[in-house]
């Protein structure tokens, strides 16, 4: 009998096929490793952060402090040390961690929406209202607390939130949010508030030196009240990002293409922004300002998992919380006599040599 032979062109389809499941187990393995790894290194981190600080406290007394909190254990505890323990340390890391994660997914989705690989949380000026809103409060000298919180927080969240509309309503066009429009509504609007703020500075010389610090970013102060205000709009800026992963895929295609494969580009345009903006909102109303994180980490974790948006978001949560608990702990231990720097400092500093890395690499490229 003879046997007829396979074509030519089968032959290399089934090629292609096999190279192609072969990429996407390496692929999924290298995500597999990635997220073993960054859930080990930032279980580890939450108890050495703990464990630094000025007052000398053991890792027995850590466990035994957490575990008394968490009603598993009950031993006889130094009022101080559980204070020092749970309430500043422990409540100053898990607050530090979470922002991280919310800058560093609220970056993927914005270089994801707008094809910028320069793009941040504070592109399209969220920040920026987020520090008028709080600018705003200092000189008005809003005190005392409100559902148990400062005012401050609700405010920096007001500003932020206005600012993200306004931002959307420039943007718009035939009723459509436009990708390009975006980008120079937020230079508008980031602009118009920092004038804002530097009027409010001139007028209100007293509050000067509280608005630069929380223009600057930092944890000082804060405790589990802060992270209890920051998990309702974390919470729902992740499930809308993870919710639209797919169709952030999608949108990178372009915005015609996407129309072709069913994308209704306009209202998850909207959604990924509202979201993003949650996430940045919810980040900057505890925490104050703090850039780069948005920028440098959704790259890293590129290089590592590839341009899929449903791994890069779940990496870039972990690697962005990873990165900022360790930048506060530079930021509370870098000054010898004791005083803390800005984490907003700690992670410009850091943030800004791979910034100028990835300008000048594009340009050597011919990519601007």
């Amino acid at each position: 009998m003879k046997i007829s032979a396979i074509p030519a062109g089968e032959l290399d389809r089934t090629k292609e096929l096999e190279e192609a499941r072969s990429r996407r187990q390496a692929g999924t393995r290298r995500f597999a490793a990635a997220l073993v790894a960054l859930s080990l290194g930032l279980v580890l981190s939450v108890a050495l952060a703990t464990g630094i600080g000025r007052m000398e406290v053991g890792w027995e007394t850590i466990g035994a402090v957490i575990l008394s909190k968490l009603g598993l254990y009950a031993p006889a505890l130094d009022r101080t040390t559980e204070v020092v323990i749970w309430g500043i340390r422990l409540s100053r890391v898990v607050l530090s961690g979470l922002v991280g994660a919310c800058l560093a997914v609220a970056g993927v989705v914005f270089q994801g929406l707008l094809l910028n690989p320069l793009a941040d949380p504070f592109t399209i000026g969220v920040s920026t209202g987020a520090a008028f809103g709080v600018a705003l409060l200092v000189m008005l000298g809003v005190g005392g607390v409100f559902w148990g919180l400062s005012p401050l927080p609700l405010g920096a969240l007001a500003g932020a939130l206005t600012a993200m509309v306004a931002v959307m309503i420039l943007s718009r066009e035939a009723g459509r949010i436009r990708k390009e429009s975006l980008i120079l509504a937020g230079i508008v609007v980031s602009t118009f508030l920092s004038a804002l703020i530097s009027l409010i500075k001139s007028l209100d010389e007293e509050s000067l030196s509280a608005i630069v610090f929380w223009i600057m970013g930092s944890f000082s102060g804060r405790g589990w009240i802060h992270v209890g205000f920051l998990l309702p709009y974390g919470a729902a800026g992740f499930l809308l990002t993870a919710c639209h992963s797919r169709e952030l895929d999608i949108l990178a295609l372009g915005e015609e293409q996407s129309h072709h494969l069913g994308v209704a580009v306009s209202r998850v345009r909207l959604k990924l922004l509202l979201g993003a903006s949650l996430l940045t909102a919810g980040a900057v109303s505890v925490s104050g300002v703090i850039g780069f994180v948005g920028l440098v980490v959704p790259h890293l974790m590129r290089m590592l998992a590839g341009p899929a948006h449903g791994r890069l978001l779940t990496l870039s949560a972990f690697a962005g919380a990873l990165t900022l608990i360790w930048a506060d702990v530079l930021s509370r231990i870098l000054l010898a006599s004791g005083q803390e720097l800005p984490v907003g400092v700690v992670t410009a500093l850091l943030g800004g040599p791979f910034f100028f890395y990835l300008l000048k690499s594009r340009r050597s490229r011919g990519m601007w």
